[in-house]
């Protein structure tokens, strides 16, 4: 009886110095589960990559699969473009508009690279195939914006010229938009803010210009540096500009019965000089009443 109970702890001991090996097992066999997760996320679908790489490229529009280096839009149109079309869409291979310096609002430029029969010819052959850059919305809405402007300074100029008014009407294409600049001879009295019945036919050809011309106008009265006199209405020459551009803008809502929500109207002073105020002439061109369109898209640089 001493030697079987003697015997019993031993067995019992050698026992618990063996489930090292279970605990062992376990880490095995979940080390190769984890290798095998690890394969098979690493297994790379073809078609999937394909399907995925030219929906991204379709998106951004860079004639180029985007993952595989093509010219995207951050690449700069500098990646390699001699990469397949995805989904089996065929390039035409012929000469497409490339924009300049990738700046997204450049000139468009040849890009040229094709042989007479549509085949690709060399490395610049290849290059042709998607070095063409469609235009993105906002360089579209820049051109016609631009395109609106540059007709309506012509309307204007054509205008001008035709009724001889060289000397009380200016406009200038300037970087905030047209700028069309009214001498305050041309619209007011010495000194007043009242509108002049004879600059009527003017503003009326004006206020059909502005309609639906779907940007913002800018009226900005300005004058010299001489102070108004002491019996004037108004107390200073902010008082003054400010009075000018507000009856501008009355007579295209008021008169014309153009929408308020298309201008804006500031008065200035002699803050913002044209010309030299030390000189009669430089002070008469500097009361005015200017009239911008303003530009609501500005180039990218």
């Amino acid at each position: 009886m001493r030697q079987r109970n003697r015997r019993q702890p031993r067995a019992a001991g050698k026992e618990s110095r063996d489930r090292w090996m279970i605990t062992y097992a376990d880490l095995i066999t979940l080390l190769l589960i984890f290798f095998v997760i690890l394969y098979a996320m690493s297994s790379l679908d073809s078609q999937k990559y394909a399907l995925v790489s030219g929906s991204l490229s379709d998106t951004f529009k860079s004639g180029g699969s985007v993952l595989e280096g093509g010219n995207g839009v951050l690449e700069g149109n500098k990646g390699n473009s001699g990469q397949a079309v995805p989904n089996g869409q065929e390039d035409d291979g012929g000469t497409q508009g490339a924009v300049s310096g990738g700046d997204g609002e450049g000139s468009a430029t040849d890009s040229g690279g094709s042989s007479g029969d549509g085949t690709s010819t060399g490395t610049s052959g290849q290059n042709s195939d998607t070095a063409g850059h469609q235009p993105s919305a906002r360089e579209l809405a820049f051109r016609e914006q631009e395109a609106k402007l540059a007709a309506l300074m012509g309307v204007i100029t054509e205008y001008v010229e035709e009724n001889n008014l060289g000397e009380q009407i200016f406009v200038a294409d300037k970087p905030q938009g047209i700028a069309i600049t009214l001498s305050d001879r041309f619209l007011f009295d010495a000194g007043q803010a009242e509108l002049k019945s004879p600059a009527f036919p003017a503003l009326r050809q004006l206020s059909g210009l502005f309609r639906g011309i779907g940007a913002t106008v800018s009226i900005e009265g300005h004058t010299d540096n001489v102070p108004v006199t002491l019996r004037s209405v108004y107390t200073d020459n902010w008082d003054l500009s400010g009075a000018r551009a507000l009856s501008v803008l009355r007579f295209f809502l008021d008169n014309e019965g153009l929408s308020p929500d298309t201008f804006q109207y500031a008065g200035y002073a002699d803050t913002r000089p044209a010309y030299d105020n030390t000189t009669a002439e430089g002070r008469q061109k500097n009361r005015r009443v200017e009239l911008i369109v303003l530009r609501q898209l500005q180039e990218e640089e």
